[in-house]
């Protein structure tokens, strides 16, 4: 799409934008019953990173809209995916994720413009006059592309090196334009779009150490001489190994003392039950605590889906459900689950919930059963989805009526669709392994 019809495009969807934000407005006034809509009372975003390819997943889609105000494309900006060949921009998938965002009223951050990594093949084999156009080329094309529609870029992307040294990383920018590409590439981006905010984003710099000081004194230098830079973003990916450092309230009131915005920006902590609620609602306290800390992105929507997703990081599993980190995180954000959320008993609205059990195991093959519950109001019918691995297939299934799109298998009654306020049913599957020995990911249950 050309950039003169995009621009044309969302002036025609200009009312639809605006009648999602007023929507999602007025539910933050009337309850704070979700991760978006509590932020909103405290003055801050709450967002999410999103993959384009997971936007086709009718659970991944409806917790993104329900839960969160603002995303992040993972991959997706990136200038491997954006510039893969010199001069040549391909946007679709980018695209894709900034018009769901914009159709439901959120907010987009840009990630990343100037980053070490995924990098096309091209972009290192360049001299040094070569590189430094490229770079402002890369930027100009992606911002102009998107110009008014980005709250937020990260210009450039963890540039200094771990350790205690506070040096700056080795990569085709630093080593051929030196220390001052940071500050070009700010100034060119300040230009490409004025109306953005500028964020330097770095992980491992969320406690006083070597690195975030070398960020600091970047920042103060920066704000010292107009060099224009709004925002600093903490990824915050914390495990046992690397816990909420004590001082992470402490560092983020520094930076914001600097007279720029903070932001957590790729938040994900691994763990499960309490200990990991405890470690998110540190993390939201903090931000709360720091009148400049302006929103919080975890990264990602569920555990399945997670770079870490061995570690369960995120605030919903991989069945979509809300973990005890979820419930820290809205309720240290002053929201809870209004009795008048759908599902809860007596409200009228028809609800499920849809668990998962293997009941035999083979070598070759398994058993799965998964329970249909009512939730409070009796149901006529459900619906739920079983993800299989890529490489498993279902050979069998009992008491269910299935439909296939790929490896997702969607499942309805085949006569056992009404149930009473808390009665159960379920089906049940075999699948031939082929090699692959994962669970299936059940989805949300819809009832009727």
């Amino acid at each position: 799409m050309s950039m003169t019809v995009r621009r044309l495009t969302r002036a025609a969807t200009a009312g639809l934008v605006a009648a999602a934000a007023l929507t999602a407005a007025a539910h933050s006034a009337e309850a704070a019953d979700t991760l978006g809509s509590a932020a909103a009372g405290q003055g801050r975003y709450f967002g999410t990173a999103v993959a384009a390819n997971h936007l086709g997943e009718a659970d991944y889609a409806a917790t993104l809209d329900r839960e969160f105000s603002s995303v992040t494309p993972e991959n997706e900006m990136k200038w491997d995916a954006t510039e893969p060949s010199r001069g040549t921009f391909s946007f679709g998938s980018a695209d894709r994720i900034v018009d769901h965002a914009q159709s439901q009223g959120m907010d987009v951050r840009g990630h990343t413009l100037v980053w070490h990594s995924q990098l096309p093949s091209w972009v290192g084999s360049l001299g040094a006059s070569d590189l430094r156009t490229a770079m402002n080329d890369h930027i100009n094309g992606l911002m102009g592309h998107y110009k008014g529609e980005i709250h937020s870029w990260d210009v450039v992307n963890e540039a200094f090196q771990d350790g205690g040294s506070g040096a700056r990383r080795s990569s085709p920018f630093q080593d051929k334009l030196g220390n001052g590409f940071i500050e070009e590439a700010f100034r060119t981006a300040r230009a490409a779009d004025p109306a953005a905010k500028l964020c330097y984003n770095d992980y491992n710099t969320d406690g006083v150490n070597a690195k975030s000081n070398a960020v600091y004194d970047m920042v103060k230098d920066f704000k010292s001489r107009g060099v224009p830079i709004d925002c600093v973003g903490f990824q915050s990916h914390f495990n046992s190994n690397s816990p909420v450092p004590s001082d992470y309230r402490r560092n983020l009131q520094r930076f914001a003392d600097l007279g720029v915005d903070v932001q957590i920006t790729e938040l994900d902590i691994e763990g499960s039950g309490s200990a990991q609620a405890a470690d998110y609602t540190k993390v939201v306290e903090a931000c709360l605590a720091v009148s400049r800390c302006t929103g919080m992105t975890v990264w990602g929507v569920t555990d399945k889906y997670s770079w870490r997703s061995s570690g369960t990081p995120l605030l919903f599993d991989g069945n979509y459900s809300e973990k005890p980190a979820y419930d820290a995180v809205l309720s240290a954000l002053g929201g809870s689950g209004d009795p008048g959320d759908p599902g809860d008993p007596g409200d009228g609205t028809p609800s499920c919930t849809a668990t998962y059990t293997r009941t035999a195991d083979w070598s070759s093959g398994y058993n799965g059963q998964v329970t249909i519950t009512a939730g409070g109001e009796p149901i006529s019918s459900w619906t739920a989805t079983v993800t299989l691995p890529a490489q498993q297939s279902v050979s069998a299934l009992w008491n269910g009526t299935p439909a296939w799109s790929g490896n997702v298998m969607t499942v309805r009654p085949s006569w056992n669709g009404t149930l009473a306020a808390g009665a159960s049913t379920g089906f049940g599957f075999t699948v031939a392994k082929n090699g692959s020995d994962a669970a299936p990911a059940i989805g949300t249950c819809t009832a009727s």
